[in-house]
């Protein structure tokens, strides 16, 4: 196993370098007034990616559900040399504020050019303990809300030949512990918006779908969740949103971040006993046994 995990981990050190190489900073410049649509934009990926389009120079409507927390990244943003920002405070739990969201957007705006998908519900991370109720409402806002979203502003991103960026997670390609509702969700989302990636082509489409698939990322609510938890490194916010803004730009299809998600989406089929080994030893044992209990 020892022989065999060292060659693995060469092989994903040469990828990974790959990969870096191939980001290209000049695509931010694209973006200059660009019309921009950011969901979950008042903390953690979202607000870094808020100051990214800013420092690009982009317009910007940022919406969450906490309007004073909007209101600080609105003054960053401002700062960081966005064209102008408008805060849209909202609860992706209801129906009727995804499609107003999308037309204040459209009515500041003048058109979209970029629907950033990036909310999220409240989950637990922990084993699963039989709440369907709970499984049913995030599933509500952390798919049912994006595909609203995208049906409403889908007319007006071919319109502008724009591009839909969905925020993904590696728990959509590896089921891991401790994420069942969450991790169905992020499964739904790769079905559904892979499939509409497919009828776009077919239909000449000219909207592009970036799925960006994200590991474990320092945000201040996934730290406070896996504390004591789970071993394996974190990596910064502010980098995550730099990809994602990029893969964004470059209409690419699939993007992943850190350096060891695409590796590990390639190896996934592979060797899924190997697989399953690895992912289970970077939980902790205590904390598996203090859920149980739960």
């Amino acid at each position: 196993m020892g022989f065999k995990m060292k060659g693995w981990s060469c092989i994903i050190a040469l990828v990974a370098s790959l990969v870096y190489l191939s980001w290209d900073n000049s695509d931010l410049a694209n973006l200059a007034n660009a019309r921009v649509l950011v969901t979950g934009a008042s903390t953690g990926i979202g607000e870094e990616m808020a100051y990214q389009y800013a420092r690009a120079g982009a317009e910007l409507v940022l919406t969450a559900r906490r309007e004073h927390v909007l209101q600080k990244v609105k003054t960053r943003c401002l700062e960081l040399g966005a064209k102008n920002v408008y805060v849209v405070p909202t609860d992706m739990g209801l129906h009727m504020a995804r499609e107003q969201v999308v037309a204040e957007a459209i009515s500041v705006l003048g058109g979209l050019d970029y629907l950033v998908l990036n909310h999220i519900g409240w989950t637990p991370f922990q084993m699963w303990n039989g709440d369907v109720n709970h499984t049913q409402s995030l599933m509500e806002v952390n798919f049912i809300s994006y595909i609203h979203l995208t049906s409403a502003a889908l007319p007006y991103l071919t319109l502008s030949n724009g591009s839909i960026i969905v925020l993904s997670s590696l728990t959509a390609k590896y089921p891991i512990p401790y994420t069942t509702s969450y991790a169905a969700t992020k499964f739904a989302l790769e079905g559904f918006f892979g499939s509409l990636r497919h009828e776009l082509a077919m239909q000449n489409s000219p909207v592009s779908i970036t799925i960006c698939v994200l590991g474990l990322i320092d945000t201040e609510s996934a730290m406070m969740k896996i504390k004591d938890k789970i071993s394996m490194p974190a990596y910064p916010a502010g980098d995550a949103a730099l990809a994602v803004v990029l893969a964004g730009a470059s209409r690419q299809r699939e993007m992943y971040y850190p350096w060891y998600v695409g590796p590990l989406c390639l190896m996934r089929e592979w060797f899924p006993q190997s697989r399953d080994w690895m992912i289970q030893r970077i939980y902790h044992i205590s904390s598996q046994k203090e859920k149980a209990t739960d």
